[in-house]
C-alpha cells in the first residue's frame, strides 16, 4: 500500500464547458493537496459503445475498467438529467461491477442546472452500494450550478466558485476521498466486539 493513494474522478458530463468537470477538477486539487495522485477519467475522451456483454470490441471499455480497480477511491460525477444520473456514466457503470468496486471509497457529485439534484445522488448510492463500493456519507450537490462559478483565470478550470463555503464542501470531498482511501470496510461496533469476547 502507498502513502499516496490513487483517487480518480469519472466526469458523467459530456459537455464541453461542463460544471461538473470543474468541479471533480476542485476535488482532485484537494486531494492532491492531502498527498494523494490524482487522474481524471473524462468520459468524452473514450470510446465507450453501450455496454454489451456479448459484444467483444468494447472500445476503451478495459481501460476504463482497469483505471476504476487500481484506484484506491473514486469519485462518480454527474449532470442532473431528469432527476437522475446521465447516460454517459449510467453507461460507464454498466462496464464496472464487483471486480471494480469492491470495498473501494466512492464519493459522489451531483451538479443541476436547476434546483433538484437529491434523487441524483441517491440513484448513484444505490447502484455503487449494489457493487460493492463505499459510498463517502459526504457527498455534494450542487443547484443553479451556472450561478456558482465566475470567470478567472487564475482559478482551477478558469471558473472561481462564488460562494465560499460551497468550495470548502467540494474541497472537503477531495480530503475525505484520501483520508478514507485504504478504509477496512470490515467495521465492528463496540457491542459486536463485546460480544466476540
Amino acid at each position: 500500500m502507498s502513502d499516496s493513494p490513487a483517487i480518480l474522478a469519472v466526469c458523467g458530463s459530456l459537455r464541453e464547458e461542463s460544471y461538473t468537470r470543474t468541479t471533480l477538477e476542485y476535488v482532485l486539487e484537494a486531494a492532491a493537496a492531502a498527498g494523494a495522485e490524482t487522474e481524471l477519467l473524462d468520459l468524452r475522451e473514450y470510446d465507450l459503445p453501450v455496454y454489451d456483454p456479448d459484444v467483444d470490441d468494447q472500445g476503451d471499455g478495459e481501460e476504463a475498467m482497469r483505471l476504476v480497480r487500481e484506484a484506491d477511491a473514486v469519485v462518480l460525477g454527474t449532470p442532473v438529467y431528469h432527476g437522475s444520473y446521465s447516460g454517459a456514466l449510467k453507461n460507464f457503470h454498466d462496464y464496472c461491477g464487483w471486480d471494480e468496486y469492491e470495498d473501494t471509497t466512492v464519493g459522489l457529485v451531483a451538479i443541476a442546472g436547476g434546483g433538484s439534484y437529491g434523487s441524483t445522488l441517491d440513484h448513484l448510492r444505490i447502484t455503487v452500494r449494489g457493487v460493492h463500493g463505499w459510498v463517502l456519507p459526504h457527498q455534494v450537490g450542487i443547484r443553479s450550478a451556472s450561478d456558482k462559478f465566475e470567470a478567472d483565470p487564475d482559478a482551477v478550470d478558469g471558473r472561481a466558485f462564488v460562494d465560499d463555503s460551497l468550495e470548502e464542501r467540494v474541497e472537503k470531498l477531495g480530503r475525505m476521498l484520501v483520508e478514507y482511501a485504504y478504509i477496512d470496510p470490515e467495521v465492528t461496533t463496540s457491542r459486536t466486539a463485546a460480544a466476540d469476547d
